[in-house]
């Protein structure tokens, strides 16, 4: 079985990544042969779709299990008609992450968790607007 956990970085001992989209790696644990794999996510800079690209690489790996934090419905769809169970709720390192999945710590999700575009950062910091509007009754 192959189990693939969202990562900022290559390796076990690198931080779990709840961001699936715009995670930086996809640390895969073939948990029959022990063989690790650091997959670079190549869509995470992506200006849009990187969910899609995110769950299409994935699914060319061959993913069972996918260890995470949020999902949007588009990659979703993906990944449900490859066939690969999502678990979400892990912390701490890659390492931390597929020991809690092991011990059945983990949530499964059988719906999108996560609203499109949610990795963009979308709202966060200050706004263009400086609040200075003059209005010129006439």
């Amino acid at each position: 079985m192959k189990i693939c956990v969202t990562s900022a970085g290559e390796g076990p001992d690198s931080e779990f990544d709840p961001r699936f989209g715009r995670c930086g790696y996809f640390v895969v644990l073939d948990s029959e042969s022990g063989a690790l794999e650091s997959i670079e996510n190549k869509s995470a800079g992506a200006s849009g779709g990187a969910g899609i690209q995110a769950a299409q690489t994935v699914a060319k790996a061959g993913i069972d299990v996918l260890l995470t934090g949020g999902v949007g419905p588009n990659a979703f769809s993906v990944l449900s008609e490859a066939g690969i169970e999502v678990k979400i709720g892990p912390s701490g390192s890659v390492s931390d992450a597929v020991r809690q999945y092991e011990e059945g710590k983990l949530q499964a999700i059988s719906s999108p968790n996560s609203a499109p575009h949610a990795g963009m950062g979308a709202g966060q910091g200050p706004g263009k607007s400086q609040g200075r509007g003059q209005s010129r009754g006439r």
